[in-house]
């Protein structure tokens, strides 16, 4: 009996998987090319889902696809880190409020908190991470809301990982995820908004303290 060839499309999404995980974990830089023919030989794959992955990975903003210099891992800076993270102030706290006050359930985030503080490494911290802040949001009973902050998921732990490569502060955001969820379990969907509001903030401004001083000039000039 011969075996049935896997379809392309699942290829593609093993490979796609494959790339954002090594992104997301530091495995692959900031600036690092991304050469087809390495990576179709890396995932024992043909470089035609390869190509379908990356131009996947370019639409979610984690790479870049240049007629002259090929793909590449996206370079984080301060303008970057500004963009995605404006976005989240703006529209995680909501969601979170949102969710407390319907009463959703916050199991999810609570595991995630869990698995974060027994991480043993940076990638393994890095996705609890990513999993506890979508705990808190996609239950707020808007399914648009939810994908619209998923959109920025991969770009906001993108911008953690190089953050986090520069300056170790994640014992830091490991407290005050301890008392979002403090707060949001016990129903103050207002103080945990907050509480969200000021996590995200302080993190872009210590992690990139250049786009906080750009923002207030910009904000003089208006």
């Amino acid at each position: 009996m011969t075996s049935v060839p896997t379809p392309i499309p699942s290829r593609t999404q093993f490979v796609l998987e494959g790339i954002k995980h090594r992104i997301l974990t530091g495995q692959l830089t900031p600036g690092q090319a991304l050469v087809e023919t390495e990576l179709a030989a890396q995932f024992g794959v043909s470089k035609t889902p390869v190509r379908e992955a990356l131009k996947t990975l370019a639409g979610t903003g984690l790479v870049v696809m240049n007629q002259y210099k090929g793909v590449t891992v996206r370079m984080v800076d301060a303008d970057m880190a500004r963009e995605v993270y404006d976005v989240r102030l703006l529209l995680e706290p909501e969601a979170l409020r949102r969710a407390v006050r319907r009463g959703a359930s916050l199991a999810a985030a609570r595991d995630a908190l869990t698995r974060a503080d027994a991480a043993t490494d940076t990638a393994e911290r890095s996705l609890a991470n990513r999993e506890f802040h979508r705990a808190l949001y996609l239950p707020c009973g808007n399914p648009l809301l939810g994908r619209m902050l998923d959109e920025v998921r991969d770009q906001a732990a993108l911008v953690s990982a190089v953050a986090w490569a520069a300056s170790p502060s994640w014992e830091r955001e490991a407290g005050e995820h301890r008392e979002i969820l403090r707060l949001a379990l016990g129903g103050d969907a207002d103080g945990a908004a907050r509480a969200l509001h000021a996590h995200i903030g302080s993190f872009v401004e210590r992690a990139f303290p250049q786009a906080e001083s750009e923002a207030q000039g910009e904000d003089g000039q208006a």
